[in-house]
């Protein structure tokens, strides 16, 4: 046999096991991208790649012929429809995996529900690091500003009822909350303005009593030199601006108030703490996320119903399902209560220090599990969606005569969607939920700098404006974040378009996301939001 016989019997039984390596190779390569709903791109790339390294060191029709990059592209278009509920949860564990990791969080917690029905709920890592006892979807962890949420459909029910007008004066069901005053000029807080952190009252924070006693002796000195007349030049309104904007951003879980020990055994003696301090800006003219003003929302309710504030609040829990939602007390045995952790200065975990929340039941002092938070998102989906055969107009009077207007959906949809009578009502009337989910003017959300702050919830509004660019979608959600505990409460209904093309529905549709960790300081929001995206391709 000559030399070129040689030569070329060894490069066809090269070619025989390469054509049987590439097509393996291929084939796994496919697999593995095809499987990743968001990666068929770069399955393409990939394939190319490796054809391309392939056919430089060897003859281009030994590779070409068993390589089909756009079957690849045609394979991740047929997956990309639809998920599995398995490929689902496998990449939603992965997500809550990377934000444990990347926070060191001891335990996570994480509920997911589609069309009223959880589909997936799980714990990582620990409730206990002591006692190594595992994080399960039944422990109770503390929920945070996620009580906020839940304190406002109490507040709507008393709404409903004629019992509580969002417009009058705090002062109306609370006269020992005394009349505020600002510059020297007499204002109005209402419930309506509290329920969207617009109504001035001040957070934890008290710097802002310096800087306006600051103030205050300032004027004075400048009065009484320029015999009253004069007003601050450019150069100290410049020095003030930029003073403001050098100021060091604080770390809000270092906070004092954080840190109450102190039990308060009411909500009206809660409300000692600010009581008598002054209004951080005039109500309704600009935004402040307070814990205080939802105390000051609870001792409202209280007054308007004439029932103590835990007890509306156990009976409104009791009627809707939600038997694992508890007040943050110590005393209570409470099953299931896994323990909450914070960090030193060096980042070595620490148990959370004892705090008592009995100053801030409404606005961030309950405990739940993942469970009975998906409970809640889905009845307030519900509530949102469900429709009766009759269209309302105009608008509903309650017995005491407020208005309650029927307004264009938050998603600003010109055709209202047609739901088939479910067999039950809503809790609340979806003309009450509109209203709860509509975004607030002024109002800003710290989570989600698309979002702003409707009622007790923060709402993202449906975007899209130009093709194959960003749909950013409509959904509402509330975090929380307390001494060991963070919380994400997500509720993202279906795209408009989907509806659309939906005659007839039963109420909930959409997804729900809960996630709990007993870690101080973790934001969750992101998280929830692709777990929801994620859930909603699932094959149905």
């Amino acid at each position: 046999m000559s030399w070129f016989h040689r030569s070329f019997k060894v490069l066809t039984n090269g070619a025989t096991i390469l054509r049987r390596n590439t097509k393996s190779a291929v084939k796994t390569q496919r697999q593995f991208y095809n499987n990743n709903n968001n990666q068929g791109i770069k399955s393409n790339k990939a394939c190319k790649l490796l054809i391309g390294t392939l056919a430089f060191a060897f003859p281009p029709f030994i590779v070409y012929k068993y390589v089909n990059c756009e079957g690849m592209e045609d394979d991740h278009k047929a997956a990309s429809e639809g998920l599995t509920l398995n490929k689902a949860i496998e990449i939603s564990r992965d997500l809550v995996q990377r934000i444990k990791d990347e926070t060191g969080s001891p335990g996570l917690v994480v509920s997911v529900s589609i069309d009223g029905k959880e589909v997936w709920s799980e714990g990582l890592g620990f409730a206990d690091i002591e006692n190594r006892v595992p994080c399960t979807p039944d422990t109770v962890f503390r929920i945070a500003s996620i009580s906020k949420s839940i304190a406002m459909a109490l507040v709507a029910k008393q709404w409903e009822a004629g019992k509580l007008d969002l417009d009058k004066p705090i002062q109306h069901y609370v006269p020992e909350f005394p009349e505020k005053s600002l510059d020297g000029e007499k204002v109005t807080i209402t419930t309506r303005q509290l329920v969207s952190h617009l109504g001035g009252i001040r957070h934890y924070d008290k710097d802002y009593m310096k800087d306006k006693l600051n103030e205050g002796s300032k004027s004075e000195k400048q009065s009484s030199t320029s015999g009253g007349g004069a007003q601050p030049d450019q150069d100290s309104k410049e020095k003030k601006t930029s003073s403001t904007e050098n100021k060091p951003e604080k770390n809000e879980m270092a906070l004092k108030e954080y840190y109450i020990t102190k039990h308060y055994s009411s909500v009206k003696d809660s409300l000692s703490l600010f009581l008598n301090d002054p209004l951080v800006h005039k109500p309704g003219t600009k935004f402040l996320y307070t814990t205080h003003g939802w105390t000051l929302i609870s001792a409202v309710v209280e007054a308007a119903s004439k029932e103590k504030f835990e007890v509306l609040l156990r009976r409104m829990l009791k009627d809707m399902g939600m038997h694992n939602t508890f007040l943050d007390e110590n005393s209570p045995l409470i099953y299931h209560r896994g323990r909450h952790y914070v960090k030193n200065k060096t980042g070595r975990l620490l148990n959370a220090p004892y705090v008592d929340c009995s100053y801030k039941w409404a606005g961030g002092g309950l405990l739940s599990n993942v469970h009975d938070l998906t409970r809640f998102g889905n009845i307030m989906l519900y509530s949102y969606q469900y429709r009766k055969h009759h269209t309302m107009s105009g608008s509903q009077k309650s017995r005491k005569g407020n208005e309650m207007p029927i307004i264009q959906d938050a998603q600003n949809t010109k055709d209202k969607l047609s739901i088939e009578p479910a067999e039950k009502p809503g809790y609340l009337k979806s003309e009450t939920m509109e209203i709860v989910w509509k975004p607030v003017d002024k109002t800003v959300c710290s989570w989600d700098k698309d979002a702003s702050y409707a009622m007790g919830w923060a709402v993202c509004p449906e975007k899209y404006e130009n093709g194959e660019c960003r749909h950013q979608r409509f959904y509402v959600s509330h975090t929380g974040g307390a001494i060991g505990g963070s919380s994400v409460l997500l509720i993202l209904p279906p795209k408009s378009q989907d509806e659309g093309n939906k005659d007839t529905y039963k109420p909930p549709k959409g997804v729900v996301v809960a996630i709990v960790v007993n870690m101080i300081s973790v934001g969750l929001n992101k998280t929830a939001l692709e777990i929801g995206q994620v859930f909603e391709k699932v094959e149905k």
